[in-house]
């Protein structure tokens, strides 16, 4: 587990005597604050964490009144509690009944597991969504994506866009892992094209067999759809540990931010507009509830540097029909990002076409002989 909490009591319904707390890696301790977050919560401002802490996070926080809980507005990471008044990053780990501290979540407990206060914020009072000039947006979320405090650790690469980016602004090893002869070729290729090295792990069958199974139970879903895409993630994480790092950058959000998904294509600008920032606000449970799982059990630090505020905040007041673009008669998703990355990437991965992991992989086509 991330964090974890339990209590003892002397006697049933009176106040917990004691509580037993940890925190393992990625996760941290601070006195009595455990957390996951790139900087240590300031319970200062514990009322509005939400607003005040512009980054992915969970925290519990025991307090001389109350046990304190959050999240931020995008539900990045994982956090549970349960009538037995356990506290956890898993469902699993939780006896009796389990509620979910919500995306954006402020929850006060008090030591016999009532709860005192529940309050909740939006992603708009967090975010402005309003249109803004390309240019100067463009300019900011190249100039946050370079700035970003990436130093070690390792980027999951694909050869995409979104990685290959992240591999030219960040001076950090490449690794893949595939089931497919035909991507290992092109990732050879395409780390050939940046200059670049990229150590990859072929795996098979028996890999992903095995990986089904701690994947399920890791993401805490039998759902086809999140393990096929869990799976390579998870094997990814599980190699990049293998070889000693303890970070890994991947480029989870820059299809929510930018367009990426196929099913974008079809849709009118109004259309677009809605979807874009619905996906976006669901982007903690539909993925990265699910990664940040998968990390905890490798206990490495998954890093998304499209996921910072400023780059958020930036693409947000981008308007859709510079994301889904025609260009030469062919539809462009993640147009403006091409944008961006053509100026460090050549022509020919800056302006490929995605594809989803479970497919280039090939590990989708594995799993459903098992599945």
């Amino acid at each position: 587990m991330a964090i974890y909490a339990f209590p003892e009591f002397e006697k049933e319904g009176e106040r917990a005597s004691r509580i037993y707390a940890s925190a393992r890696y990625p996760s941290k301790q601070e006195g009595n604050i455990f957390f996951d977050s790139d900087e240590v919560p300031n319970l200062k401002y514990a009322d509005e964490m939400p607003l005040k802490l512009k980054s992915l996070y969970s925290i519990v926080a025991f307090r001389p009144s109350h046990i304190f809980l959050s999240r931020d507005v995008l539900g990045g990471k994982p956090l549970y509690y349960g009538s037995d008044m356990s506290v956890s990053s898993f469902k699993s780990y939780i006896d009796g009944d389990v509620y979910e501290v919500m995306p954006g979540e402020v929850v006060k407990l008090d030591y016999t597991g009532e709860v005192l206060e529940r309050k909740k914020y939006t992603f708009e009072d967090v975010f402005r969504v309003e249109y803004a000039d390309v240019d100067e947006m463009t300019e900011e979320i190249e100039k946050s994506l370079g700035s970003s405090r990436v130093r070690i650790g390792c980027i999951a690469f694909s050869g995409g866009v979104d990685s290959s980016l992240l591999a030219a602004l960040y001076d950090l090893p490449l690794v893949s892992v595939t089931a497919s002869s035909r991507e290992e070729e092109w990732l050879r290729e395409a780390a050939k094209m940046l200059g670049r090295e990229v150590e990859i792990l072929r795996v098979g069958e028996e890999e992903v067999r095995y990986a089904v199974d701690v994947v399920r139970k890791t993401v805490e879903s039998s759902d086809f759809l999140q393990i096929s895409i869990a799976v390579p993630i998870y094997l990814t994480m599980r190699f990049a540990k293998s070889l000693g790092f303890t970070e890994i950058v991947f480029g989870q959000g820059a299809d929510e931010l930018f367009g990426g998904y196929k099913r974008y294509e079809g849709m009118d600008k109004y259309e677009l507009e809605d979807a874009l920032i619905t996906d976006l606000k669901n982007i903690g449970d539909a993925n990265l509830v699910r990664d940040n799982k998968l990390a905890y059990r490798n206990e490495i630090k998954l890093v998304t540097p499209y996921l910072r505020w400023e780059v958020i905040g930036a693409a947000i007041k981008i308007p859709p029909e510079y994301k889904i673009k025609r260009e030469n008669g062919k539809i462009v998703r993640k147009y403006v990002l091409r944008k961006i990355a053509e100026k460090y990437l050549p022509g020919e991965i800056a302006w490929r076409e995605k594809r989803a992991i479970q497919y280039s992989t090939g590990i989708s086509k594995i799993l459903k002989k098992y599945m």
